[in-house]
Formats: C-alpha cells, structure tokens, sequence
C-alpha cells in the first residue's frame, strides 16, 4: 500500500542520519492506523458521554461557566468567589470551546483532548529526529496516549494537558536547539514557555530554565547557555505572551488576582499540604509505577541508561529527575504532577524499542491490571466501609450495583486480548505492549470509567437537573462538589438552607444540618441517591 514519509525540519542536526533511512522508515498506513487508533482510545473515548467528576473538572468548568455568564474574561470565579488557582489561558480555551460545542462534557473537556492529541504527535516527530527510527517513535507516542494517567487528563477538563504540551514543545526544542541552534528555534522555546506560563504558572518557566541549566553545564558549555538563557529577543516573545493577560489586568487594575495566583497559591500549594494531597518523600516512588501503567516494566531498562548515557539520555534523564525531586519535596503532591517529568520517560521507552523485557514481564502489568479491573463486580461488595461514612458507602454500593453482563464480556475480552498478545510469537514484545494498551484503554474508557461515573458523578449530575427543574432556590450544605453549580447552570452558595429553600448534601452531612437546624425543622427529600441527597426545607407555613 502508499506510505508516507516522515520529514526532518530543516537545520536538525539528525538531517543526515534521517535521509540515510528515510528509505527503509516509513510509516504505512498501518501505522498511521494506530496512531490514529491511539488518540481515539487513549484521548476521545467516551469524551462526551461521561458525566464531569468532581473536583478538578467541576471547579475549571463552573469557572469557565461563570465566566462566560459574567463576561469578565481576566479573572476567574467559583461559586461567585475569586479563584486564584490557576492563571487564565485554560478558561479561554474552555471558554471558545464551549461557545462552540455548548456546556456540556464535549465543550468543556475539547481542550484538554486537542492539547494530548497534539502532546502525542509532538513526542512521535520528536523521537523520529532523535532516533531516526520508525519504531522507537511509534512506542513512544503509544506510551504518551495509552498511559494511565495521561490518558486521564487528556480526558478531563483541567490545565494539565495544555500545560503537558507547553512543556514538550519547550524542553525538546531546547534540545534541538543544542544539537543545532538557530534563532527561530530560541525564539518558539521562549513562545511555548511564554503559554505554560499563562496555563499553570511558574513551573513553565523554572523547569526549562533549570534543567538546561545542568545539562549545558554537563556538557561543558555554560557559555552556549547564557547567550540562549539571556537572549533579548526572547524575553520579549515571552513576555508579549504574558502581556496577553497582565497588560489588561494592569489597565483594568485588577493585578491583585495575578500577584494572588503567583505567590500566595504557588508558595501555598508547594509548601504545604493542600486537601490532603500527599507531603510523603516516597509518594511519587510508589505511584510512578502505576501512572505510566501498562509501561511499568520499561522502567528498568530506561534508568539503566544511566550507566553510559548519551547527551540525549542525559538531557531526558535530568528533566525526568528534577520534576522527580521538585515535586517529591513539595508539600501538595497528586499523580498527574509528575506527568511534567513522564514525556522524557515516554521518548527513553521508545528508544528502547528493540531491548525490551522478555515479553511475559513487558505484559505483566498490563495482565496485573486488567485482572484487577476484571474482579471489581465480585470484589467491590465485600469493600468494608465505615458505618459513619455513608457518602462513600452510598458510592461503593451504587458501583457495585452498576457492573452488568457488558462489563463482564468486555473485561473478558480484553484478557483474552492480552493472553493472545503474550502467547503468539510473531509479535514482537513492544508491539504486543502497545496492543495491550490499547485494550486496556478499551476497558478503561468503556467499562470502568463509565461504572465509576454512575455511581459517583450522575447522582450529582441528577440533583442538578432536578434542582433545575424544581426552580427553586438552592444552596449547598459543607459540600464541595461544583460539578451540581455547572449542571444546574447558576452558582450554588454554601450556607444552611432558609425555609422553602432546597439544599444540596452529602448523606454523611444530613445529620449536622439537621443538628444546625434544629430538630423543628423537617427536611423533604426530593432526590437521594448514591452518596448525596437534595432536601427541601419545609416553609414555615408548610410546603
């Protein structure tokens, strides 16, 4: 059939390798098949059919929602009240996004899924240049759209993926630029720097700036460094970026939101521990297994590296260790933090293509896991929970009510899937790893995500649509789960409820509104399912 060959930019130092093989590496249209098998799986599946989960994607989407109601497109809002999270290029996004497709999953969650499509193609070309090998950047490109947890925010309606491809474009032309410098290139690393800056803030900026650092410093040229770190030129591009957002902040005088966000919410969060979220040393050595899952046996053989590593191994290997390091001291920790530091590990896993494990432990983890995900409709209901926590009770009892026959033949399926991968001997081991992966994604998407979101996010996105429909005036008791505010359409304030008022709650909390309330006063539940209900306060006349 035609193929396709893949063209080096111009003045890449790797030009000449890649015309020696441009002949032999070419990508058929079977490759090109899963490539685009790949971002379907890995970042579209069930985009639009899945309720949005609370927090994170609750939080962005009712920000964006407010700020569409509002018109104030320079700072952002939950609930009515400032949020300082995060700086404002995401919410535009979402914002245009949402225009187009309407407020519904699809709007909200586009961005995220357009930036991890483009996050794939950017680490496939990347490697292609490096490697000059077909193969080496079909397996990483396979690990950045298959892995659990980028497959995750490339999913959700958060900052991370956008953030995930400023970040790849910035430090792998920071290496292209050292292999064969060039002021266009300078110019992008400052521009990609410059929109990691407006998605998610100072992290952006520090981790090109550090790690090039130390790797021109290993290399012996801290002069080459100093002329690209203090470029003019550059500074401009990266703070026309900026300006893009500061300039109508200052003229508006509402730079306090901007100073809010970059000392008082980056110090907080790094600092100290924000909503329970990690402070441990060793977190981030337990759970990077498990977020590049189902790639976890390519782990070895990548810090194995570091016995004769080459400048490009080098440069991969400290951009992996400092967010490593920078993050494990942190006081707020969460997996997809760490993601800042996989797209190195995904570019080092192609690199590897042809050195794997034997394939029987290449595909254990993926074998591990889909067991797990398979015994979840036995396991699930022997899950002790705690009589005093009825909202998770209410959680674990609905989901392990949701499994049905579907559920059963797919994780079937998908075993089988792996078990044929594993045992047929014309596939090689990196092939059958990425055809494990995509059945993973398979189960993943269509299976467990789904269950997890009936039991979870539809009862809230049911109380939403009855409290809609009711009209009536609602509030929210010690209840933070914004994705009601975002299916209801208006602002949801936290306060107990007044008479004729419906309140939305979690079932562990009825008992302390009740309390605050008094016994007098009687609650008329109108929804209650899973873990949370939706209650009217009965009017001082009656109903």
């Amino acid at each position: 059939g035609r193929s396709w060959p893949i063209r080096p930019p111009r003045g890449s130092a790797s030009t000449r390798q890649i015309a020696i093989v441009l002949e032999t590496e070419r990508l058929s249209a079977a490759h090109l098949g899963f490539l685009f098998a790949a971002v379907l799986l890995g970042f579209w599946s069930n985009l639009w059919a899945v309720p949005l989960f609370d927090l994170d994607e609750g939080a962005f989407s009712q920000a964006t929602r407010e700020m569409l109601a509002s018109g104030q497109w320079l700072i952002t809002t939950l609930n009515g009240e400032p949020r300082y999270d995060k700086p404002i290029l995401i919410y535009w996004a979402q914002a245009a996004s949402v225009s187009l497709f309407g407020a519904n999953e699809l709007g909200f969650r586009f961005p995220s899924a357009l930036c991890a499509s483009a996050w794939m193609f950017v680490v496939f070309r990347a490697t292609f240049m490096f490697t000059a090998s077909r193969n080496a950047a079909l397996l990483a490109a396979g690990a950045v759209a298959l892995s659990l947890t980028s497959s995750v925010i490339g999913h959700a309606a958060i900052a991370d993926a956008m953030l995930n491809l400023w970040i790849a474009l910035a430090m792998l032309g920071i290496y292209q630029h050292w292999l064969a410098p060039t002021r266009s290139k300078l110019l992008r690393i400052y521009l990609w720097m410059g929109l990691g800056f407006l998605t998610k803030g100072p992290i952006a900026v520090a981790l090109p700036v550090i790690v090039s650092l130390v790797f021109y410093l290993s290399q012996r040229q801290p002069l080459r460094w100093l002329a690209a770190v203090f470029d003019p030129y550059g500074w401009l591009v990266f703070l026309a970026v900026v300006a893009l957002w500061m300039a109508p902040l200052a003229m508006t005088g509402q730079t306090d939101f901007f100073f809010h966000f970059l000392f008082e919410h980056n110090l907080t969060r790094y600092g100290s521990t924000m909503q329970g979220h990690g402070g441990k040393l060793w977190y981030y050595v337990a759970a990077l297994p498990l977020i590049v899952l189902p790639f976890t046996a390519l782990l070895p053989g990548t810090f194995a590296r570091l016995r004769k590593p080459d400048p490009l191994d080098v440069f991969l290997l400290l951009w992996f260790a400092f967010v490593f390091l920078f993050f494990s001291f942190s006081g707020t920790q969460l997996p997809h933090y760490l993601l800042y530091g996989c797209t190195p590990l995904f570019v080092l896993f192609g690199r590897a293509w042809n050195r794997l494990p034997a394939k029987f432990w290449t595909l254990l983890p993926a074998l591990l896991f889909a067991l797990l995900l398979a015994s979840l409709p036995w396991v699930l209901p022997m899950v002790p929970i705690d009589g005093d926590r009825p909202y998770e009770a209410g959680i674990v009892s609905l989901a392990a009510r949701s499994f049905g026959l579907d559920y059963t033949i797919l994780s079937g399926t998908v075993l089988v899937a792996i078990l044929v991968l594993l045992f047929r001997r014309r596939t090689a081991a990196w092939q059958a790893l990425l055809g494990a992966g995509m059945a993973l994604s398979m189960l993943v998407w269509f299976g467990f995500i789904p269950v997890l979101a009936a039991a979870q996010q539809l009862p809230v996105r049911e109380a939403a649509l009855r409290a809609k429909e009711l009209g009536t005036s609602t509030v929210s008791y010690r209840t933070f789960l914004p994705t009601f505010s975002v299916y209801r359409g208006a602002i949801t304030p936290n306060r107990l409820p007044e008479p004729g008022e419906l309140v939305f709650v979690k079932l562990d909390r009825i008992p302390d509104l009740q309390r605050e309330l008094g016994a007098s006063v009687t609650l008329i539940p109108e929804f209650k399912k899973g873990g949370v209900a939706l209650l009217l306060r009965q009017s001082e006349g009656g109903r």
